[in-house]
């Protein structure tokens, strides 16, 4: 008869304790290591108190600043830009004075450095508590080039140009800048800057420009030349608007003989003259990975100030990120958009009209497969929506904080959104069904990355749930990069 073997229960619990006490352990270290450094916190926040009471009992007026290194750069705007620090009456109110002046002496465009310096004021007026300032700066260098790339609609592209730096000594900025896009997209623009300095940030710009593109889902390509003249300013605090007036000419080509005949009755020329209003509205703590805030976006655009085109185009992009225990964060987006065609001899075309589906708005479809199709052509349409429900999390082993952690989240979402041409009517509850019939929708998870903290770079997998004929569905793996997604 055999020998059972077995082992004893006492070394079986034994082993369980002791990782048990380990686990314990470790949670009491990482609590310890929580207080001391709430402790250090605290004790460097209280000194900085102190220091503050002291520097508040030294009284200090400044009696005299100079501005050491000016060449092109003109006298009103510097004095306009350093005059509050006259106002300070204690040391401390003078540190923050000089400080601020210093930011928006950096922010004029016109200097690549500043330096400042404090002494005491030793002029034949000089009183007890007087101090004088020096700011030391550096002009930037009137002529300069650049070189960047940027990231938008699933492609990358990289640009290069020339650029004059503080011309008349106001800050202005005169560039010419040509661009060359991984989707056989290019620009040349030349544009003028002109900064005002004021409370609101005005800044004037205008723009000359080429711009030439292609649309396969669509089978089309475009080319157009146009004058730009801008006008932005901020009406408070996070709150930024900017009036566009663009005249543009237009050329529209088809891309291949396959292309749909719906959209070759549309190619040629046309001219368009809008002018577009944006309000932009961002409170989020990020750019990328929000984990609290709201930004929202209204775009009005009226077209038919001259040229052949007409229409007013209404669009809104909101987002609200509310965050959870344990690191995580619920997103959710809403875009829509609607296209009025005017009363009149006006007209628009397939440019013109809103596009849906791709990962940046409704993942689990092709890039501009939801709508109106012929001969595997996207028609676009006049009326849209689009929906999404997110939770972020970091990536599991890897701590809070990190450089790696913080520019890569884990993402499940749900999307949902309809297009058409829809008609809308006074009856809100039929306008509401009008909206969700044939509606789209998707979910999936993925994971995302932060490029420079302005892009990200998303993989996902995705499974369509309700399809609509002819639309072009994408389930699997599906990759986006751009700047914004839904």
């Amino acid at each position: 008869m055999g020998t059972v073997h077995a082992k004893s229960p006492d070394t079986d619990e034994g082993s369980v304790g002791v990782k048990m006490d380990l686990q314990a352990l470790k949670r009491q270290e990482r609590e310890r290591k929580r207080r001391l450094r709430s402790v250090r916190e605290r004790l460097a926040f209280l000194r900085r108190k102190a220091m503050q009471m002291k520097l508040k009992k030294i009284k200090a007026r400044v009696q005299r600043v100079h501005v050491d290194g000016l060449g092109r750069t003109k006298d009103d705007i510097v004095i306009n830009t350093v005059r509050d620090v006259f106002a300070a009456q204690d040391f401390q109110t003078v540190i923050m004075k000089i400080h601020e002046a210093r930011t928006r002496l950096s922010n004029l465009g016109c200097f690549k450095d500043v330096g400042v310096f404090i002494d005491t004021y030793k002029g034949p007026d000089a009183l007890e508590d007087g101090i004088e300032v020096t700011f030391e700066v550096r002009e930037t260098n009137l002529l300069g080039a650049k070189i960047n790339t940027s990231v938008g609609n699933n492609e990358g592209s990289v640009s290069t140009g020339g650029v004059l730096r503080n011309v008349f000594g106001r800050g202005e900025e005169a560039s010419c800048e040509y661009s060359h896009g991984t989707k056989r997209t290019s620009s040349f623009h030349t544009t003028f800057t002109k900064p005002f300095h004021n409370e609101a940030s005005t800044v004037l710009s205008s723009s000359v420009y080429q711009q030439a593109s292609e649309s396969p889902w669509s089978g089309y390509k475009e080319l157009d030349r146009g004058i730009l003249l801008s006008l932005a300013f901020n009406s408070a605090p996070q709150v930024q608007q900017k009036l566009v007036l663009d005249g543009v000419w237009r050329h529209l080509a088809c891309l291949s003989r396959t292309t749909a005949f719906a959209v070759r009755e549309q190619a040629g020329h046309s001219l368009k003259s809008s002018l577009r209003h944006e309000l932009k509205v961002d409170r989020r703590d990020d750019l990328v990975f929000p984990s609290d805030g709201v930004a929202f976006t209204i775009k009005n655009e009226l077209a038919g100030l001259g040229g052949d085109i007409g229409f007013l185009k209404n669009e809104l992009d909101l987002q609200v990120n509310v965050p959870l225990p344990g690191d995580l964060v619920i997103q959710g987006s809403l875009v829509a958009g609607h296209l009025l065609p005017l009363r009149n001899n006006k007209t628009h075309c397939i440019t013109d009209r809103f596009l849906l589906g791709g990962p940046m708005n409704l993942r689990g479809f092709e890039m501009c497969g939801v709508g109106p199709h012929s001969d595997g052509c996207s028609l676009g349409a006049d009326m849209y929506w689009a929906a999404a429900l997110h939770t972020y999390s970091p990536l599991p082993l890897l701590g809070r904080g990190g450089s790696i952690s913080d520019k890569f989240r884990l993402h499940a979402f749900v999307n949902t959104g309809n297009i058409g041409d829809f008609v809308l009517t006074d009856d809100y509850k039929q306008n509401l069904r009008t909206l969700l019939q044939e509606v789209r929708l998707s979910y999936g998870a993925g994971l995302a990355m932060s490029l420079g903290g302005f892009a990200r770079v998303e993989l996902n997998y995705c499974v369509p749930l309700l399809v609509q004929r002819g639309d072009r569905p994408s389930q699997g793996l599906q990759f986006g990069v751009a700047a914004s997604f839904l």
